[in-house]
């Protein structure tokens, strides 16, 4: 089935309703423009996406016969010449798009404020049902210090993030009614305002769960494809290149300077996530919130660049191989450009606090 959004025909006197796939809501790189409030009608059943090159570009078709259809967003004039009035006004938000650094929902959520954009429903900047129940085993690291304070055990049946906030709104047992209680002490907030303090660490912590995923899926990928790119240096024509033996080694030092920065980002969150358990109270809950929150934009960009460019060598070179020249050429052309913008990205937030 192909990855583009679907259209409903509108009822006269009705604006047309464009649904997009969940796959393009939960992806780090895709911006269905349907979310957004445009003038221009063929614009809102394209996407903004980032290219291997981390460029924004807006793809107007894609299906897995014919490609992916891409123009740049300064071309658009030339594809909708009868709606340049519409047009005009459009591009004030879309040139304002193309300077964020990923597309997930959570960097979206601060990037869209700041920029002064609204979205046409706030839903579509929430993860997808299915993501959600993806990123339960990720949940209970976090959730398993709250089940454990209201319950005194975790062994409980969750499928979903839902279930956990929802069995801590409704305790059936007066012992976890009355932990409740004392969490509410603790926390120096009433017990009618417990169920808004679980939306909130619920919202936090998915957010960090759905980036750990990302990471997990994409630091093996790294590491993989960093040992298809080393090897051209084992061929002795590329060994006396003395230039592209150290484009090689550039682009290995950076990679692993990235995975490992950020993965070490993610082990400080961790430390204190489980330091707010031993300390509860509002003060310590915003304090783990605004750092998550205050590194969205930043792990965000990291992710997406990596995340895009593994794909693009998975998607060319799936079985792996490919000579040394051919291999060269790639990590040049594709893989190269854009690698210093995510390592800045990742070098000014590592030392974030």
């Amino acid at each position: 089935m192909a990855d583009t959004a679907q259209t409903d025909a509108p009822e006269q006197g009705e604006a047309e309703v464009i649904q997009f796939d969940d796959a393009s809501r939960d992806s780090l790189h895709i911006l269905p423009m349907a979310m957004l409030p445009l003038e221009t009608p063929g614009l809102r059943r394209a996407k903004l996406i980032k290219n291997a090159r981390l460029e924004t570009v807006v793809e107007i078709f894609q299906d897995r016969s014919t490609g992916s259809g891409q123009i740049s967003p300064d071309h658009l004039g030339s594809l909708f010449p009868s709606h340049s009035k519409t047009l005009r006004v459009d591009m004030v938000q879309i040139s304002k798009l193309v300077r964020i650094n990923s597309f997930d929902v959570y960097t979206l959520r601060k990037e869209l404020r700041r920029v002064g954009i609204a979205v046409n429903d706030a839903k579509a900047l929430q993860l997808s049902d299915a993501k959600r129940a993806e990123l339960t085993g990720y949940m209970k690291d976090f959730t398993r210090p709250l089940l454990q304070q209201v319950y005194g055990s975790d062994e409980r049946q969750i499928t979903d993030v839902a279930d956990i906030l929802a069995m801590l709104a409704n305790p059936d047992r007066e012992e976890a009614l009355a932990n409740l209680r004392l969490l509410s002490e603790k926390l120096k907030v009433k017990l009618n305002e417990i169920p808004d303090f679980l939306e909130d660490y619920g919202d936090v912590f998915l957010s960090l769960a759905y980036f750990r995923s990302c990471l997990d899926g994409i630091v093996p990928e790294v590491q993989r494809f960093l040992k298809w790119a080393m090897e051209p240096k084992a061929s002795e024509l590329i060994a006396r290149d003395r230039n592209i033996v150290k484009m090689l080694s550039d682009v290995q030092s950076k990679l692993t300077s990235i995975t490992t920065s950020i993965t070490g980002r993610f082990e400080a969150f961790d430390r204190r996530s489980k330091d707010f358990w031993n300390d509860i109270s509002a003060e310590s809950f915003r304090s783990v919130r605004h750092q998550i929150e205050s590194h969205h934009v930043t792990i965000g960009g990291v992710l997406c660049g990596l995340a895009v460019k593994m794909a693009l060598w998975k998607a060319r070179f799936p079985q792996g191989g490919a000579g040394p020249n051919k291999r060269v050429e790639f990590i040049r052309s594709e893989i190269l450009p854009g690698l210093d913008h995510i390592l800045a990205i990742e070098n000014a937030a590592s030392g974030m606090k």
